[in-house]
């Protein structure tokens, strides 16, 4: 489900209004309030895992049977990137991350997210969150490709790296 930016006023619940030039923000239309929303994006960490020479795709609940992406999760509190996506791969499949290498940061306005992308080579057997992930399968890295959306762009820049 794309991103839908609050239409009302969290002080006063007026209507929320474009501001001229800054598409990140929307002011309060009610003349009484003025309070200014900003529409920051959310963090959220991605972690291109690499297990035995492949790369362990998923795929979440409720996605369709051809979609498989990377282990993806949300920042805690006081909790650092790199931290946040070893917790989510030990989280949702089981593994020891080894390292981890910063991809990139992505924009992704669609879900009005920030993509914080790692490598994280990662040893274990895979023991799936089936609260979370409907399955999984793994790749070897010369046939991984990008996809035009979200985490593809770190799989594009890891796959450029690893080329280069």
């Amino acid at each position: 489900m794309p991103y839908i930016p609050p239409a009302h006023c969290g002080r006063c619940g007026g209507a929320l209004q474009p501001v001229a030039g800054k598409p990140g923000q929307r002011l309060c239309s009610d003349p009484g309030c003025g309070e200014i929303t900003y529409l920051s994006p959310v963090p959220v960490v991605a972690a291109i895992v690499e297990r035995q020479g492949k790369i362990v795709l998923v795929r979440g609940q409720g996605w369709p049977e051809s979609w498989y992406g990377l282990v993806t999760g949300f920042l805690e509190p006081e909790e650092s990137p790199d931290a946040a996506a070893r917790r989510e791969v030990a989280e949702e499949l089981g593994l020891t991350v080894e390292q981890s290498t910063l991809i990139g940061a992505y924009p992704f306005a669609r879900m009005n997210q920030v993509i914080i992308a790692y490598h994280m080579p990662a040893s274990g057997e895979i023991v799936l969150d089936t609260t979370e992930l409907a399955g999984f399968k793994e790749v070897p890295v010369e046939k991984l490709r990008p996809w035009d959306f979200g985490t593809g762009a770190a799989v594009r820049d890891f796959l450029a790296r690893r080329r280069g």
